[in-house]
């Protein structure tokens, strides 16, 4: 098709004249909205960064002797990054006299696996690394698998901050209907106490005179 053709075509039908093929020959071209193509091009860009897992390698520091308190909150740390799907390294450091019973750091290794063994696995086996001993942690789910369930789970709670159960406007609305009621109520109660107050006080009635009794005339009169 001759160019010119293809020019009136696209104004013709109010489209873009995009060349999709330049070194074919002849050059292939294609009538498009070419502000749409590009913004659905960035959106699916966007989708797929967003989608896009970077393997992480946490690392976690222990003592050979460390203290109940601090395993446990080194243990919790531990089962988080592996809840998000990354890998862990577990380093165990040896100082001094420490450095000659090793066994320690196994121990410590092992006991370690096995309470996160239902989020994850021994992926390098425990070894000795100069003055350290190392072990890698894998998890049992991916890192986009993590992703959703993280994703999910955000706007579950950004829903349930937002909105409403089905039954809660009525109930409120009834809540608030009681509550203007009564506030009606108070202010005519009140309003008739300051009616009470402020009208004149009613002077009282003059009581009638007593009748004044005669002295009863003397029988010799």
């Amino acid at each position: 098709m001759p160019l010119a053709k293809a020019l009136e075509l696209a104004q013709e039908y109010d489209l873009d004249l995009v060349e999709v093929a330049a070194t074919a020959r002849p050059p292939v071209c294609k009538l498009m909205d070419y502000g749409k193509f590009k913004y659905e091009s960035a959106m699916k860009a966007r989708e797929a960064r967003k989608n896009q897992a970077h393997t992480v390698i946490k690392e976690m520091k222990l003592r050979p002797k460390i203290d109940p308190h601090d395993y446990d909150t080194k243990k919790g740390h531990v089962v988080r990054f592996l809840k998000q799907g990354d890998k862990v390294k577990i380093t165990i450091m040896f100082r001094g006299r420490e450095q000659s019973r090793p066994e320690l750091g196994f121990r410590l290794l092992q006991r370690l696996a096995d309470d996160v063994q239902d989020l994850g696995f021994v992926e390098s086996s425990p070894k000795q690394d100069g003055r350290n001993m190392i072990m890698v942690l894998g998890p049992h789910k991916k890192k986009t698998e993590a992703m959703a369930e993280a994703r999910a789970l955000a706007d579950a709670r950004k829903a349930e901050r937002q909105g409403r159960t089905p039954g809660s406007d009525a109930a409120d609305d009834v809540a608030i209907d009681d509550d203007a009621a009564e506030d009606v109520a108070t202010e005519d109660a009140a309003a008739e106490v300051t009616e009470a107050q402020d009208a004149p006080a009613e002077a009282p009635a003059p009581e009638a005179d007593a009748p004044v009794e005669q002295p009863a005339a003397s029988q010799g009169a």
